[in-house]
């Protein structure tokens, strides 16, 4: 119980603190606001401006990405859902040892069976190249988009104060 409200109190921070930067979409598709940066300085001051300003959007965006490489991947979700039901099944149904027979089945050699099968079958099913894909085309994503839209009229006042 003490696990899900920690989960809970995560969840909550989460949500007030990136995704409460959320644009509308109406702003972030703003194709008025598209144009080729000048030069690099120009292209890297629009990055670090978008960046900051669609910080939720863009984390949005990778977590669809993640989503979209989950479900594109179903050996990949096989494997991970084997490995967190295996783990799950274990610690609810086998924490003390059980005698079958002769033999004593463990934790430990529950465990160790959860892994022969369960690691082979995560590594037929390539999460390192599915990360690779999700970083390469977030990064894609996000640098063209940040580079490429202009900074809003709010950018030429962010360093003046209010009187």
């Amino acid at each position: 119980m003490e696990y899900v409200s920690k989960a809970g109190d995560i969840v909550k921070h989460f949500r007030e603190t990136k995704l409460s930067t959320l644009k509308p979409p109406q702003e972030f598709f703003d194709h008025r606001q598209l144009s080729r940066p000048k030069d690099l300085n120009e292209a890297t001051s629009r990055i670090t401006y978008n960046t900051r300003n669609f910080s939720g959007n863009y984390l949005l965006v990778i977590g669809v990405l993640a989503i979209y490489a989950l479900l594109t991947n179903p050996l990949l979700l096989i494997a991970l859902g084997f490995l967190a039901g295996g783990f799950a099944a274990i610690n609810k149904f086998a924490p003390d040892p059980v005698q079958v027979g002769n033999q004593v089945i463990t934790q430990k050699s529950l465990y160790t069976a959860l892994f022969v099968i369960g690691i082979p079958l995560l590594w037929v099913a390539s999460p390192v190249s599915t990360f690779f894909w999700l970083v390469g085309s977030s990064a894609i994503l996000i640098l063209g988009h940040a580079s490429l839209m202009e900074p809003g009229i709010e950018s030429e006042y962010q360093g003046v104060e209010g009187v």
